[in-house]
């Protein structure tokens, strides 16, 4: 299947599921700033899933799934994304569900990418994704009991955090960090290290945004998902971006 033929059905899909997820909002209004947050990220995640589908055909085939996946990874936060701004537009509340929603789905969906893109450049044990995927389960499952308020929001931030520090240890001391100091692939521990800095500087927002907002009460719930906006627009993009980038320069572009 050609460029263009991924292209138009990844298009015509995803532009589909946003329709009828949309089908009953209402327009934005100039001044909604949050809104106009959630309604631009969700163009910049289609734009980008578009992207990765079409690149996917580009990248060597040890790395075509990890493309895949990135798309998916910014297709599903699309779909979620036009769903939450169908909730602040219409309710002015903070659409905690939805947003963890996406979360649940696509923080896994990144953490297993640290285990495909080992695997393109080197065997590595299955330990690896299971470790990191339920180390990722646990921050994102710890942090919504604590924000929905079904545990004291000061334990689910401490559930949040312990599944944070875990995935930190794996990618950068345990199993996952070894692998790369061995693997003598130089494009590809660069890249390790962007993803690696990606999980801890700008997930880093997440907690500083929980604590902020939830346990010290310092910042409102418009600024807030404005901060949860922008964090993931960066996070999940940029990580696409970089596993591309290390597929091209991996081996170049397939012909």
């Amino acid at each position: 299947m050609n460029k263009l033929k991924i292209f138009g059905l990844t298009f015509v899909i995803l532009v589909s599921l946003s329709r009828a997820a949309n089908a009953e909002a209402v327009l934005l209004a100039s001044d909604d700033f949050v809104g106009i947050t959630f309604w631009v990220i969700a163009m910049g995640m289609l734009a980008a899933t578009a992207f990765f589908f079409i690149e996917r055909s580009s990248v060597p085939s040890a790395w075509k799934t990890s493309v895949t996946v990135a798309g998916l990874i910014t297709g599903i936060a699309f779909i979620n994304y036009i769903y939450m701004r169908g909730v602040w537009v219409q309710t002015g509340d903070t659409p905690t569900v939805y947003r963890y929603v996406d979360w649940l789905i696509t923080v896994p969906l990144q953490m297993i990418e640290f285990y495909l893109i080992l695997s393109a450049v080197r065997k590595v044990s299955s330990g690896i994704f299971w470790r990191l995927l339920i180390g990722s389960l646990i921050m994102v499952i710890g942090g919504y009991l604590g924000e929905a308020e079904y545990i004291s929001r000061m334990l689910g931030f401490v559930i949040g955090m312990a599944g944070w520090i875990y995935i930190l240890y794996e990618i950068f001391s345990g199993e996952a960090g070894r692998s790369v100091a061995k693997s003598g692939n130089k494009p590809f521990v660069t890249a390790f290290s962007a993803l690696r800095m990606i999980v801890t500087v700008g997930w880093a927002i997440y907690p500083l945004g929980y604590i902020f907002g939830y346990l010290a009460d310092s910042v409102d719930g418009e600024s807030l998902n404005v901060i949860y906006n922008l964090a993931d627009f960066i996070n999940k993009i940029a990580f696409g971006l970089i596993i591309w980038a290390a597929a091209i320069n991996s081996g170049g572009r397939a012909k």
